[in-house]
This record gives structure tokens, sequence and C-alpha cells, in this order.
């Protein structure tokens, strides 16, 4: 009984040595364990504080063909080697010297295998999944009660210079001598009501009113903006769709007593051309506020935009696309 009790301890003593002698190399100090992309079990010496490894396995660290040796992460940064962060970004933020970012799966047979891929550093924006900021239409803007004040003039000026030459001064308050023909007297029966979260059109025919502007004869439409308190400002899209012709429009937007209190002309409106599924048109991007008290918009042309004409650039070369009293317009307000 005590010689199998000996044997016994002697055996159990025999067995604890061998497994703290042949732990595996992850329990051993100084070594991590993690798998590569065949899926094996690889074991790496941790690096110390003094920069060096408690251990190293040969052929560890070994490069694959092609590849460059990646910075160590107590590489001192100078001009030379300082990472650019914008190309960095285009690279999916892998380092020179790292491995492409990889998956595995397995067949169909059941084998494992590793792809890679380039990271997608492409901007929501990008990729289409967010619309882009609006950016909106340069124009010239007059408001009520704006002042130009006369430059001082300078050594040799001549008043009479602009009488010569057929200049006409600069006014004081353009949008004041406009509103002196605009717009109480305007028919308001036809006016259209305005939609949300939809292009609706706007026509203007030969059987539209007509008035007598300060820019010049033009017919006109009428359209009710929405109450302030659904919509104290917003942004909406025009496009003048062309045929025979382009309508070039400008917005002068009037209060509740029929006033104009904002004038919007000169827009630089980008062309569209006309494709197999669509027209081409003239676009611009205009914001309004009817919590400042703006009630009515309307659309009318001027004497000098009929005078002009819109040339682009079309494989055949430049086109002509005049300027007509006619045309049709579509506005859908820009939903937050």
């Amino acid at each position: 009984m005590f010689l199998k009790s000996a044997f016994c301890l002697l055996l159990a003593t025999a067995l604890t040595g061998c497994q703290v002698g042949g732990s595996p190399v992850s329990e051993r100090e100084g070594y991590f364990t993690w798998v590569d992309e065949q899926g094996r079990v690889r074991s790496s010496p941790i690096v110390g504080t003094d920069g060096q490894s408690k251990g190293k396995i040969a052929g560890e660290n070994a490069l694959e063909p092609g590849e460059q040796p990646a910075l160590d992460e107590e590489t001192e940064y100078t001009l030379e080697n300082y990472p650019d962060a914008e190309q960095l970004a285009r690279d999916g933020y892998v380092r020179p010297g790292q491995r492409q970012p990889y998956f595995t799966w397995r067949d169909a047979q059941g084998n494992v295998r590793v792809s890679y891929y380039r990271p997608d550093t492409r901007t929501d924006q990008q990729k289409g999944l967010v619309e882009p900021p609006v950016r909106i239409t340069e124009a010239r803007v007059y408001h009520a009660g704006d002042q130009q004040v006369a430059p001082a003039p300078v050594p040799g000026y001549d008043p009479d210079a602009f009488a010569i030459l057929g200049i006409e001064p600069a006014a004081d308050d353009f949008l004041a001598r406009f509103s002196a023909s605009c717009c109480e007297s305007l028919e308001t029966q036809g006016y259209q009501s305005w939609q949300s979260g939809r292009e609706f059109g706007v026509r203007l025919s030969e059987s539209s009113s007509d008035h007598s502007f300060l820019t010049g004869a033009s017919p006109y439409q009428l359209v009710a903006l929405p109450a302030a308190d659904k919509a104290g400002s917003l942004v909406f899209r025009l496009r003048s769709y062309a045929r025979n012709g382009v309508f070039v429009p400008s917005v002068v937007f009037l209060d509740e007593r029929m006033e104009p209190i904002r004038l919007v002309t000169d827009l630089v409106m980008d062309f569209e051309p006309e494709s197999w599924h669509q027209r081409g048109y003239l676009e611009a991007w205009i914001p309004a506020f009817p919590g400042r008290g703006e009630r009515w918009m309307v659309l009318f042309t001027r004497k000098s935009d009929l005078e002009g004409q819109t040339v682009i650039e079309t494989s055949s070369g430049p086109q002509s696309i005049p300027h007509v009293r006619q045309g049709e317009i579509g506005l859908m307000q820009v939903e937050d």
C-alpha cells in the first residue's frame, strides 16, 4: 500500500513538471498568439519598453516578396519620412509595409479562401448615399432700403463723362424705382399655390398676364409662398426648360401688401443639355424667406435677357439657344 501511494505521488510530480516545462508558446512570458489569413495559429514576441523584443522566432517577421518594411512605432519622424495624411487616406489607411486588409471564407468544397480588398475611402457624398450640400446660385440681389453710396471722385473727374459715353448713372435705390411700377396692380386671381415634396410646373405662355416692369414688358406668373409657420426659410430649385429657346427668369419677392422687398436678377444659371430622357434646362437654386415677410413670388423676364442668348458647347461645336418670352419652369422645394 505504501509503495502504491509513493508511486502515485511520483507520477503526479512528473506530470506536473512536464506540464510546466511543456507549456505552449502562447503561455510563455513575452509572446502573444494570433491567426493569420490561412487560419494558422501564430506566435509573435511582445516588444518591450526598450524597443527590443523579449524573444524572437526565426522567420517570424520575414517580409513577403515585394513587401516594404513598415516604420517601427519608435521611429523618429522627419520631413522626409513623415506620412502624408491625404495620401494615407487615399491608400485606405494602410501604411507602407502593412498587408492589405483581408477576410477569410470557405468555398463550396470546404476550402479556406483568403480575399484581400482595398478599403473604400470615398465619402458618403461620393458614394451617392448623401446628397451634396445645396449651393445658392450667384445673382444680383436688391433689398428694400438698399442705398448705393457713390465713391469719392478721383482727381480729374468729369461729371459729364457718363452722359458723353451714354452710361446711366447708378441709381440710389434700384428696388425703389422698380417698385414704382410694380406690383400692386398685378392680377392675383390666376396665382399658383406652392407645392411641397414634388416638382410643380409654372407655364408662361401667350395667354399669361403681361406687365410693364421697369426692366421691360414681360409675361409673369404669381406664386404664393408657404406660410411662415410652415417654412420660415427655404431653398427651391428653379429649372427653365428649353423648347425653341429658353425663358431666362428674374424673381421678385413681395410682402402681403404686394410691395417688393427683394429682387433677384442676373442669375448665373447652369445649362444642362438635352438627353434621351429629359429636355435641356437652365438651373438655379434660390432661397426664400417667408419668415421675413415674403408672401408672394413673381417670375418674369427682362428686355435685356430677351436680347441675349445662351451658348453651349456640343460635340459638333458651339450652339446658341435664343431667349424667348414664353417657357416652362419647374419649381421644387429642397427638403431638409
